[in-house]
């Protein structure tokens, strides 16, 4: 039997009266969350869709960002590319100029004297940095200047000209995500953007019976070639070739030894794996403690130069007043020079047009997601007024209804 006494309607109201106040603050932390899924319990089916199109949306949003980023990053990059160009076609300008014939020693040592400013002004242009502190053309090594001047005298000029221009960045390799399994390459290297001439590289080494000696692997262009032992200097050439290095591998037929041309104007960039010396005993590269110089053996033969070594051999040749070599050759590294980054900026014209279109695709998906989502977990903000209303009614209504109800207390009596 239940026993009935004075504190049970007392303690039945508390109760019911926690109950109207615990509603009540689900359906306020409904309006201010604008979800109507506070629980699982609430719908367990629609919160299972609401978790998948919530972490859906949360990927679409990051690759978003990672598009606007790869978008501005492009541009910059074009940008720079653009003021290269046209520093080249001055350049070119001045070599018509300084090679017509009709000028004097003085007027083309002038000529000369503006192509060595103009020269310094394509490497500034060079080793620019974005937004963020990063070298734009210096590869994976993003934070070293990717090109470095080496001064000297040459005949007719003053002192302290430049004479060289070397490369101490790296490939191409950095990506950034803009779908799922999907990237887009970012950068364009200094080796690739800022190059003329296809490289040659024939290394003097016989390596007729030349084997591996163990399982290892060498590095062509940033794209890893495994060896096996075993492997000789024709298989060596065979996965070179078969890799997506662009270059072209072979015997040289006089040397004996390996050779390497680029398929198009770029540094070509080879080396072993560490601890392994196979491009070393190849006779390709040499060991060096800086990881910035050229490592080519001293015996290897290498040619083809950079936009740089173009810019220096028609300077050279107008403090000479050699106009014919200035209206020849020096013209000709001058052109291409100005074909090549026609080509690198076709390339990022390409890329820019693909992150364009993603950025686009990413943000009418967005709406679509965030469409589903509110579908399934979004609040009716008309209905929830309603159902606030009327809480916020009975709570009142149970509050005055228990003011009355409730006896009362000593409290009272003592006020």
């Amino acid at each position: 039997m239940r026993r009935v006494s004075s504190d049970m309607p007392i303690t039945d109201l508390q109760y019911r009266l926690r109950r109207q106040e615990e509603g009540l603050a689900a359906i306020k932390s409904k309006i201010a969350s604008n979800t109507r899924i506070k629980d699982l319990r609430d719908d367990p089916l629609a919160a299972s869709h609401a978790v998948r199109y919530d972490s859906y949306l949360t990927r679409l949003e990051r690759y978003e960002k990672n598009t606007q980023f790869a978008k501005e990053h492009y541009d910059l990059q074009d940008s720079y590319l653009g003021e290269f160009n046209d520093i080249l076609q001055r350049v070119r300008e001045l070599a018509v100029t300084g090679s017509t014939g009709t000028n004097g020693p003085d007027e083309t040592k002038y000529i000369a004297i503006e192509v060595n400013e103009l020269l310094k002004e394509l490497v500034d242009l060079a080793n620019k940095s974005g937004p963020d502190g990063k070298q734009l053309f210096a590869g994976d090594k993003a934070f070293t200047e990717p090109f470095r001047i080496i001064e000297g005298t040459i005949e007719g000029g003053g002192e302290s000209m430049v004479v060289g221009v070397e490369y101490r960045g790296a490939g191409a390799n950095r990506r950034t995500e803009i779908g799922d399994g999907s990237y887009a390459a970012l950068d364009i290297g200094g080796g690739e953007a800022f190059w003329a001439e296809k490289m040659n590289i024939v290394s003097r080494v016989d390596g007729t019976n030349y084997r591996v000696n163990e399982e290892t692997s060498i590095f062509v262009d940033g794209h890893e070639i495994k060896l096996t032992a075993g492997d000789t200097l024709p298989a060596i050439v065979a996965k070179i070739n078969e890799s997506p290095a662009p270059v072209k591998a072979y015997v040289d037929p006089q040397t004996r030894g390996l050779a390497l041309n680029g398929t198009d104007a770029h540094l070509i960039r080879m080396e072993d794996r560490q601890g392994s010396t196979v491009l070393q005993e190849l006779g390709v590269t040499r060991a060096t403690n800086d990881p910035y110089a050229p490592n080519w053996n001293e015996s290897a033969l290498v040619s083809g130069g950079s936009a740089f070594d173009m810019v220096i051999r028609l300077r050279d040749s107008l403090y000479r007043h050699d106009q014919e070599f200035a209206g020849s050759q020096g013209l000709g590294g001058i052109d291409l020079a100005l074909s090549n980054i026609s080509s690198r900026r076709t390339t990022e014209g390409s890329r820019r047009e693909r992150a364009a279109f993603a950025w686009q695709r990413l943000g009418e998906e967005i709406e679509q997601v965030t469409a589903a989502l509110g579908r399934e977990a979004g609040l009716d903000y008309e209905h929830a007024a309603m159902e606030l209303s009327m809480m916020d009614f009975a709570q009142r209504a149970a509050l005055s209804t228990a003011a009355k109800v409730i006896p009362p207390t000593l409290l009272d009596f003592l006020r």
